[in-house]
């Protein structure tokens, strides 16, 4: 760059044009990898070394000399301004490129839709197109502002209602934009962009507002990338929701299951949501994470299941059972665990539910004489919650016990068919019902 500069300051002294044109192309090409405010030095050196060359005293001005230094400024200045437009596409594509990469990790670490609703407008944020963003969306009818960033933000988790007193309904994105942006002050609002977000089957799910303080019009190029975004967002919380129903679908399915094998071994009916609701709470209380609790929870719904196999000669006999007869029902664990092997969405703690809540801690449970910790913990948990159930219930075989005898015995089995850290915590938690029960 230097000795570009040089050779222009001797050509000018000289008053050798041609010299003077190739060391400012040469400059220019190499003002143009420093970028910033160098970028222009081709553009102010050659003017300037061209009047210098103008005003020396051997100097002879003539037309073709002024031709040519304008169609060399001319040049310059349009490979320049060219060369930064290419530049500023290239930090464009870029910062989509790096905004779509860490966003998508975002993505799919999210895990609800109000997680992928906040990614994915950081991830337009990123992409700098506009300082305000919201997204909006209906909960039970209403629209409200569910992620945001800018101007947008303190909107949060607000309704959007009609700014009039008429009675006209914001169920549409025209009227739920227009409310939405009257949110902001106008100075925050002078340019915007309004895109629908859709799901599977056209399924519609919200809207992306974005607007800028500035008079600038969104180009083309920014509409397209906010219109694939939107697509890209639209496809993330269709799968979650479309997950989700399946979820919802699979759990009224074990419910209803559960439910309905319950009237044949328990004509009162309540077993199930019993055992379900008391083993959730214990898990709560033991600190397990949610999915942890809903592989309880379905294990609970399922825990006898293979009892669908059992005579009913056996199972409602009035007396007690003989041996042969204890041994066809002692198979219901394992009927039932083989029975939902080819359910491959349920959970291996869900199974280990079924298999083994019959084992005991001291090793003489049933079916293969598990010990200790290596019964599973979803077995140990709700071992005593089916007990204690059992016990304070009414049975063909036997009457209600109180509960006082039945936390009795609870408390005796600890540490030789129940786990006693369990047992404690089990314990823990019924005393701390009715102390609540006492001051309400």
């Amino acid at each position: 760059m230097i000795l570009a500069l040089v050779t222009m300051g001797y050509a000018a002294l000289h008053d050798q044009q041609g010299l003077l044109t190739g060391a400012t192309l040469i400059l220019a090409l190499a003002s143009w990898s420093l970028g910033g405010v160098f970028r222009w030095t081709a553009l102010i050196a050659y003017p300037i070394a061209f009047l210098g060359a103008l005003i020396l005293p051997h100097a002879h001005p003539t037309l073709d000399k002024l031709v040519g230094a304008l169609l060399t400024l001319g040049g310059v200045g349009w490979i320049t301004l060219r060369e930064q437009g290419a530049r500023s596409e290239i930090a464009w594509q870029r910062n989509i490129i790096d905004a779509l990469r860490v966003g998508s990790e975002r993505l799919n670490e999210a895990r609800d839709a109000e997680g992928i609703i906040r990614a994915g407008v950081g991830i337009l944020s990123q992409l700098k197109v506009a300082p305000n963003l919201a997204f909006v969306a209906y909960r039970q009818g209403t629209p409200m502002i569910l992620a945001a960033t800018g101007a947008f933000e303190s909107q949060i988790e607000k309704a959007i209602q009609p700014s009039d007193n008429d009675s006209r309904s914001v169920q549409a994105d025209h009227w739920v934009a227009e409310e939405a942006l009257m949110l902001l002050k106008r100075d925050d609002r002078r340019r915007y962009l309004v895109t629908p977000v859709y799901g599977r089957a056209s399924n519609h799910l919200g809207v992306l507002i974005l607007t800028r303080p500035d008079e600038r019009d969104f180009d083309d190029e920014e509409k397209s990338v906010v219109a694939s975004f939107g697509r890209l967002l639209g496809a993330q919380l269709g799968q979650w929701h479309a997950i989700r129903d399946l979820r919802d679908a699979n759990e009224l399915t074990l419910r209803s299951l559960g439910a309905a094998l319950e009237r044949r071994d328990d004509e009162t009916g309540g077993h199930t949501q019993r055992v379900v609701n008391t083993s959730m709470r214990l898990a709560r209380r033991l600190g397990w994470d949610e999915e942890q609790v809903k592989a309880l929870r379905w294990g609970a719904y399922l825990h006898d299941l293979g009892k669908i196999a059992i005579p009913d000669a056996i199972l409602h006999k009035p007396g007690p059972l003989d041996i042969d007869e204890r041994r066809i029902i002692q198979t219901h664990t394992s009927v039932g665990y083989d029975i939902l092997q080819d359910l491959h969405f349920l959970p291996a703690e869900t199974l280990d539910l079924v298999r083994y809540h019959h084992e005991r801690w001291d090793g003489t449970g049933y079916p293969t004489g598990l010990r200790g910790q290596n019964i599973p913990e979803t077995a140990r948990v709700f071992s005593i919650v089916d007990v204690y159930d059992a016990l304070t219930n009414a049975r063909p075989y036997k009457p209600a016990w109180t509960r006082e005898r039945a936390l009795q015995e609870i408390r005796a089995q600890s540490g030789k068919q129940f786990d006693p850290q369990y047992v404690e915590a089990f314990l823990r938690m019924v005393a701390d019902q009715d102390d609540a029960k006492l001051v309400v």
